[in-house]
């Protein structure tokens, strides 16, 4: 979903856009890139791959999750640095999971890792593509929370059951929720890509996080249902496991100071506005950044 936005908006303004092929004839995430110059004479690299943390954690699951983040990351690295021509810029993917749960805490770019699987996990990506400025690449790895969409993501999910008027708050709804209109998600990739000054780890996440109860009451809304029926914390954990725990009823209160900082404007900075846009039926419309 990031990726096919992303890439439209590179070709929208004129840059040629090369996807990766994953599989035997491109690149294999654990073993690398079949033809070893895959890389050589592109300018900049977008990384996005990884297995999707939805679902139960199983042994294996947690396995598939770390490692395509790690060792795929590793292996692009690795081709960019045998490359004759090298990629100047890596902008990578990470998560807001890199904080952990951390309650009503702020938290910036600059704030610590918390604990916790997603946190071990966003860790290791970052670290493994931050290796790539060892050959020469400027390299940014921008923090993604919650995106919304019309078609996909977390809103595809929630959909169906808010639309069989069954949605409501998860556990107790006071954990906050980091969110970010898919519009902004490919926005700050591509001004990622363009300001040379930018380096390291931004939080990719809207200026206004919310409370879960406050999202869900706000879907309902923005689809004319009822948000009545909350998911009980002890339910969801029996059903998900840890998966519940870590992604459903934790909470990050993240911040975007870094981007905002370096001149990145929002076009959906307030949640109403987001999801009067992608929970809206007809065309999808788009603003202007402002």
């Amino acid at each position: 979903m990031v990726g096919q936005a992303v890439v439209a908006r590179l070709r929208a303004r004129g840059d040629e856009a090369v996807p990766i092929e994953r599989g035997p004839e491109g690149w294999d995430p654990l073993r690398g890139f079949r033809d070893p110059q895959a890389l050589s004479g592109l300018d900049a690299i977008v990384h996005l791959a990884g297995e999707s943390v939805a679902g139960r954690w199983t042994a294996a699951r947690r396995e598939a999750i770390l490692t395509s983040r790690t060792v795929g990351t590793r292996t692009l690295v690795e081709a960019i640095a045998s490359a004759r021509q090298p990629p100047r810029t890596l902008v990578s993917a990470s998560a807001v999971g890199y904080f952990g749960d951390r309650g009503d805490t702020e938290l910036g770019d600059d704030a610590t890792p918390g604990a916790g699987f997603l946190a071990e996990v966003a860790s290791a990506w970052e670290q493994a593509a931050q290796a790539a400025t060892a050959h020469g690449c400027r390299v940014v790895c921008l923090r993604l929370g919650m995106v919304l969409a019309r078609h996909g993501g977390a809103l595809a999910r929630l959909r169906p059951i808010f639309k069989a008027g069954m949605g409501g708050r998860l556990g107790g709804g006071q954990q906050w929720v980091s969110w970010v209109h898919l519009d902004d998600v490919a926005d700050a990739f591509l001004f990622a890509l363009d300001h040379a000054e930018l380096r390291g780890a931004f939080n990719l996440t809207a200026p206004g996080p919310v409370r879960n109860a406050e999202l869900t009451a706000a879907l309902g809304r923005a689809w004319h249902r009822p948000a009545w029926m909350p998911a009980p914390g002890f339910m969801l954990g029996l059903v998900l496991g840890d998966m519940a725990r870590e992604m459903l009823l934790a909470g990050q209160r993240v911040l975007p100071r870094g981007l905002q900082a370096a001149g990145f404007h929002f076009r959906y900075p307030q949640l109403d506005d987001a999801l009067a846009e992608v929970c809206a039926d007809g065309p999808a419309l788009s603003r202007t950044a402002r």
